[in-house]
């Protein structure tokens, strides 16, 4: 695996200062939101952001998309015919997306049928520009729940689709490891990041090295990927360097430096 970063990690940061923040680090990659640092519809922008990247000696891992299959939005630079041509011009080998708004648990059968429907829809488009579709791996989605997760992937049933993983917040470490261990063969990248409870529940990267120890020794089993990427993701008090830190964390396990 390759250590890489998500760059609404750092989200008030320029993408200058992000490629400059991942080449100082030794990273390899930047999965680029479509919020923030290249926004859904804006073709000039995510070609000058894609040229920057490659020109420091980077690769875009990815398209961070907002775009949620199942869920009308009213931007019309959401549309997946949008998104795809947003990642297209960055020059990203794949999307990120996500299963809609709902839990599993909630879900009815025919919204999980338009989820899927959608989903095969933004595969297809995809597929034309050889690019790949990454589910988010997120709670309020039909991911939050790994069976669930692992039945939309596989009613998908598209070549090109696959899904992020990260650990679900608060999640017992059981939990986590069953979660990687059912979407294991259609795995892409993973979000890193160490967690408790919820969105401001932050640790030093370093404080989870047992949990990641035993993830990452699953991912080892995945079918494999080149390049699969750890991108690291949401550090604590969202500071730079913290970030910094928990990259040089990052580096050492992926070496498979252990403390």
């Amino acid at each position: 695996m390759l250590p890489g970063l998500v760059s609404i990690t750092l989200r008030d940061k320029s993408p200058e200062d992000l490629i400059a923040l991942a080449t100082e680090n030794h990273l390899a990659a930047i999965e680029w939101g479509g919020d923030q640092h290249v926004p859904h519809g804006d073709l000039a922008k995510a070609r000058e952001v894609g040229e920057a990247t490659r020109a420091a000696g980077l690769e875009v891992s990815s398209y961070g998309s907002y775009y949620r299959a199942g869920e009308q939005s009213e931007d019309p630079n959401l549309a997946p015919e949008k998104v795809v041509e947003t990642a297209a011009a960055l020059g990203a080998p794949a999307i990120r997306i996500w299963a809609g708004k709902q839990r599993h648990n909630t879900a009815t059968p025919e919204y999980r049928k338009k989820v899927t429907a959608e989903c095969r829809h933004i595969a297809d488009l995809a597929a034309q520009s050889n690019l790949e579709i990454h589910l988010e791996y997120h709670d309020w989605t039909l991911t939050n729940d790994p069976d669930s997760a692992k039945r939309l992937l596989e009613d998908v049933d598209r070549p090109n689709f696959f899904s992020l993983w990260q650990p679900p917040n608060g999640a017992s470490l059981d939990e986590c490891r069953k979660s990687l261990a059912t979407i294991l063969p259609h795995l892409a990248h993973v979000h890193v990041f160490h967690w408790g409870k919820g969105w401001k529940d932050r640790y030093p990267l370093a404080e989870g090295q047992e949990r990641w120890r035993q993830y990452f020794a699953l991912i080892d089993g995945a079918p494999p990927r080149q390049p699969r990427y750890a991108l690291l993701e949401f550090v604590r008090n969202d500071d730079p360097e913290q970030f910094q830190t928990d990259a040089q964390t990052l580096h050492q396990w992926l070496e498979g430096k252990w403390q």
